[in-house]
């Protein structure tokens, strides 16, 4: 199985994968999909699985790896797909009765591919501001006076306050090779359950690198739990879901600081869910920068 880095830390049904790797598990960490394809190459007498995670932003290196493996008539290769799309679960957080959500900062490295005029319908019928930035502290600052400025004047608009990097289209060709290799999907997210339109599967012109089905009879060494590759909702009945509160902090109900495992039994290097895996992730910046002071309720 290869993977990114930070997706080895992350909890799954029984254990995370690098604690899978420090029991002898066959993980390795790659830099690129391609290095999984090269690596199946290189090995043809091994099945060598890519675990396809991420959002629009990791999704066309995913799609070039599948298109360079089947150029290649790879029989060993294959993908274990949970790609996500933000802005359904974006409307779907909006459509929640809890939501709290007055504004969004919508991620720049995901509207480097996907541009920012799909924002606009949204900001639109939801009438909240959308403000593209990046992840440094002048961007998010800038993004959030962009926000502040738009919620004091009644406005709900899509700027970019990241024109360095994005554009209103984005990157058409990687897109292109994204609906080549991939369809839209309704998608299980951890925290806010079934997404409509919330993820991306193989299309059937690719389905035999589908690790889903390649593997469909695999079963867990030592135990009858099932594994992530039969059960899309199989992290839902993690019992480290229960300590959780992903869903809470996406919706805007609960800071990252009032949630109790926050800094404790929930880390960057021990993390109970997404939101503390990478810097990207809302718990993980409050952990980085120290963002515990009260707030005027």
């Amino acid at each position: 199985l290869t993977s990114f880095g930070d997706m080895l830390r992350v909890p799954g049904t029984r254990e995370s994968l690098q604690e899978t790797r420090s029991r002898g598990g066959r993980v390795q960490v790659v830099y690129s999909p391609v290095d999984a394809v090269n690596l199946a190459v290189k090995n043809p007498q091994m099945q060598v699985v890519f675990f396809a995670v991420g959002f629009e932003t990791t999704a066309p290196a995913t799609a070039l790896a599948v298109l360079q493996a089947w150029e290649r008539k790879l029989d060993n290769f294959s993908l274990l797909t949970a790609h996500v799309r933000v802005q359904p679960a974006m409307e779907a957080i909006l459509r929640s009765e809890r939501n709290r959500v007055q504004a969004f900062l919508a991620a720049g490295h995901v509207c480097t591919v996907t541009g920012f005029d799909c924002y606009r319908e949204l900001a639109r019928r939801h009438g909240v501001p959308i403000a593209v930035t990046g992840f440094e502290p002048s961007d998010l600052l800038a993004g959030i006076l962009c926000c502040v400025e738009q919620l004091e004047a009644g406005r709900s608009d899509v700027i970019n306050c990241y024109p360095r990097a994005v554009t209103s289209s984005g990157n058409t060709t990687a897109q292109a090779m994204v609906d080549r290799v991939y369809e839209i999907s309704d998608q299980h997210w951890r925290g806010l359950g079934i997404v409509n339109h919330g993820g991306l599967r193989l299309r059937s012109d690719f389905a035999q690198f589908d690790a889903r089905k390649r593997f469909r009879n695999v079963e867990p060494a030592g135990g009858n739990l099932r594994t992530v590759i039969h059960s899309e909702n199989s992290a839902a009945e993690n019992a480290d879901d229960v300590r959780c509160r992903a869903a809470e902090v996406l919706s805007g109900v609960l800071r990252p600081v009032d949630c109790p495992e926050f800094g404790k039994g929930c880390t960057p290097d021990s993390p109970l869910g997404a939101p503390m895996v990478s810097g990207e992730g809302a718990c993980a910046a409050y952990f980085q920068y120290g963002m515990s002071c009260p707030v005027l309720k």
